[in-house]
């Protein structure tokens, strides 16, 4: 039995809700569609009355991959749709602010992407998993990467072919850099001679920069570089790198515009340098970041690089032991960009450090409001938020907020 309902709202997840509440994947709000009742989701979706602001989706991929969600609608509503999903949250938390227009990274520009690869009787599969599935769809046609990342489709099959379990999916991270590709892959067979050497071959064959097996480099032929302003630095494999570089120097001209002429910046969970570096450029800089290895890639880069200020790094779990205000007193300017869960005990003590301006780098716009609630009790104004989308067609949300000691 068919029942009919009509969206009413997109959910976080950018799935239609409609009363119930029912979850409609690929629903946009206001279509009257019908489907089979599955607890609180519909499937078997058919669009009885389409939005006027539905599309045909761009990659012949988008119904069998579980990569995008949100192709179904025209890009318009999608920047509309999360600029309201960062006003709602910070709504809920009794703020408003400045939106500035929403800077979106254009089609076939992510710069890494990590494949789901599985062997199979006449060969392997590579693509990417399935809405909530373990099938994976095969993606020859992706129309979100870079087409050299698209081309390490072909790496991931032959490391599939050599070092796969027919029990389980390899995962291949296939990052593009200055020196080609940095493959890295876990979930393979274990490591020994004879697979050494296969791994060395391959990735002699198809030009990798780097090849690393379950964390272990086993073929080094020039160091995979980014460049973050006037420093190259190599990430450690696997390491956290902003999805596309127009998203990147999006986020870096908003953070450079709050820092302005501050002397002295705090860079706060400041991973391999992606704002540390380029802020070197006219400020002394002190990098904090929990992950000792990004650390010293970050300051290899500095020290390496021409005409930059002084560059410190320091290696701190700052969920634990966040930076205290006399630690804090002597900076004029803070960056802060935290993973998901965003930044409560750090925030804490920079309500109570007073530092003229923050930078709010954030990937969870609920977080992020919640963290902000408290620097605005403690006397700061949200001036504007820039919001950011570099993971086109997803539910992903990113910005940066500037806030200013005003009490």
């Amino acid at each position: 039995m068919r029942d009919t309902v009509t969206i009413e709202r997109l959910g976080h997840k950018g799935d239609g809700v409609a009363p119930g509440p029912v979850f409609a994947p690929r629903c946009l709000p206001g279509e009257t569609v019908s489907g089979v009742r599955d607890g609180e989701r519909l499937t078997d979706i058919r669009i009885v009355t389409p939005s006027p602001d539905r599309v045909q989706p761009p990659c012949p991929h988008y119904r069998a991959c579980g990569g995008c969600q949100l192709q179904h609608a025209s890009d318009g509503f999608v920047a509309d749709w999360k600029q309201q999903v960062v006003r709602n949250a910070l709504a809920a938390q009794g703020l408003d602010a400045v939106l500035r227009p929403i800077v979106t990274s254009p089609p076939l520009s992510r710069r890494r992407a990590t494949f789901a690869v599985r062997r199979t009787k006449k060969g392997a599969l590579v693509g990417f998993h399935g809405r909530a599935s373990d099938v994976i769809a095969e993606i020859p046609d992706c129309r979100l990467l870079l087409p050299e990342v698209l081309a390490g489709r072909d790496v991931a099959q032959t490391l599939a072919l050599a070092g796969a379990s027919r029990k389980s999916a390899l995962a291949v991270t296939v990052t593009a850099s200055d020196n080609g590709l940095d493959v890295a892959v876990t979930g393979g067979k274990p490591l020994d001679g004879p697979l050494r050497a296969t791994l060395g071959g391959i990735a002699a064959t198809h030009g990798l920069a780097r090849l690393t097996w379950e964390g272990e480099t086993v073929a080094l032929a020039a160091p995979p570089g980014q460049y973050f302003g006037a420093a190259r630095v190599v990430p450690p494999p696997g390491a956290f790198l902003q999805a596309t570089r127009e998203g990147e120097a999006a986020l870096l001209g908003a953070v450079q515009e709050i820092v302005g002429d501050a002397a002295r910046v705090v860079d706060l969970f400041a991973g391999c340098g992606t704002f540390s570096l380029p802020l070197a450029a006219q400020a002394a800089v002190h990098a904090v970041e929990g992950e000792a290895d990004m650390l010293e890639a970050l300051d290899h880069g500095w020290r390496n690089a021409e005409a930059l200020k002084r560059v410190t790094t320091e290696p701190r779990d700052l969920f634990r032991r966040p930076l205290m205000p006399d630690e804090l007193a002597r900076f004029d300017a803070a960056v802060l960009d935290p993973p998901r869960a965003g930044a409560a005990a750090q925030v804490a003590e920079l309500a109570q450090a007073r530092i003229a301006r923050i930078a709010y780098v954030s990937c969870n716009p609920v977080s992020f409001a919640r963290d902000v609630r408290h620097l605005v009790d403690a006397g700061y104004a949200l001036d504007w938020v820039q919001v950011v989308d570099q993971f086109r067609w997803s539910a992903h949300v990113e910005l940066v907020g500037k806030l200013r000691r005003i009490g």
